[in-house]
C-alpha cells in the first residue's frame, strides 16, 4: 500500500459520515418546510370554502326574503336595527334575544335577516313607489375558519295607477361587505 493511503486511517469515513449528516439535516429541514407549507395550504383553503359558505347562505337569505318579505316584522330599536354582533361568535341556528335576529341553518353555513324599514329613493326610477331596506347576513363555517357577509336589499314597491293585480315589486342588492 503506498505510504499516502495508510496515513489516512479512516478520513474517508470521517468526511462521509459528516456529509451524510449535512444531507439529513437538510431533508429534515426540507420535510418541516413542506410541513407548514401544508398546514397554510389547509388554512387557506378553509377560508376560501368558509367564504363560499357564507356567500351561499346570504344567497339563500336573499332568495327567502324574495319570497316572504310580507312576514318579516321591522326592527323597532336602533339595537334591533343595528348589525349583529353575535354574527362573530354564532354557531348555531334560532333565535338571539338581544338582536331579534332568527338564524336559519343551511347546508355550509347560517343567514339572519333584519327588516330595517322604509328608506328614501334610491334612484330617479324608484320615486314613484317606495323603497324598503332588508340587512342579510351570511356566516360560512368551516373547521377552525368563520366568514362573515352582509348585504343590504333594497325592496321597490311601485305604486299601482288605478290598475287591478298584484303590486310591483323589485328587489336589488344595494350594498355588500365582509365583515370576518
Amino acid at each position: 500500500m503506498p505510504p499516502v493511503l495508510r496515513s489516512q486511517k479512516g478520513m474517508v469515513l470521517l468526511a462521509s459520515l459528516v456529509f451524510l449528516m449535512v444531507l439529513g439535516f437538510l431533508g429534515l429541514s426540507a420535510m418541516e418546510s413542506a410541513g407548514q407549507q401544508e398546514k397554510m395550504a389547509g388554512a387557506i383553503r378553509a377560508a376560501n370554502q368558509s367564504f363560499q359558505g357564507a356567500e351561499a347562505a346570504m344567497h339563500v337569505g336573499e332568495t327567502w326574503l324574495q319570497a316572504h318579505w310580507s312576514g318579516m316584522a321591522e326592527c323597532t330599536s336602533p339595537s334591533r336595527c343595528a348589525p349583529p354582533v353575535e354574527a362573530r361568535s354564532q354557531r348555531s341556528p334560532g333565535l338571539d334575544p338581544q338582536s331579534g335576529i332568527n338564524w336559519v341553518q343551511t347546508q355550509d353555513g347560517l343567514y339572519g335577516i333584519q327588516f330595517l324599514g322604509l328608506s328614501i329613493p334610491l334612484s330617479q326610477s324608484e320615486k314613484d313607489g317606495s323603497v324598503y331596506l332588508y340587512r342579510i347576513t351570511g356566516i360560512g363555517l368551516r373547521g377552525l375558519s368563520r366568514t362573515v357577509l352582509e348585504s343590504v336589499y333594497a325592496r321597490h314597491q311601485a305604486v299601482q295607477d288605478g290598475e287591478a293585480g298584484p303590486v310591483r315589486q323589485r328587489f336589488r342588492r344595494v350594498m355588500w361587505r365582509q365583515i370576518q
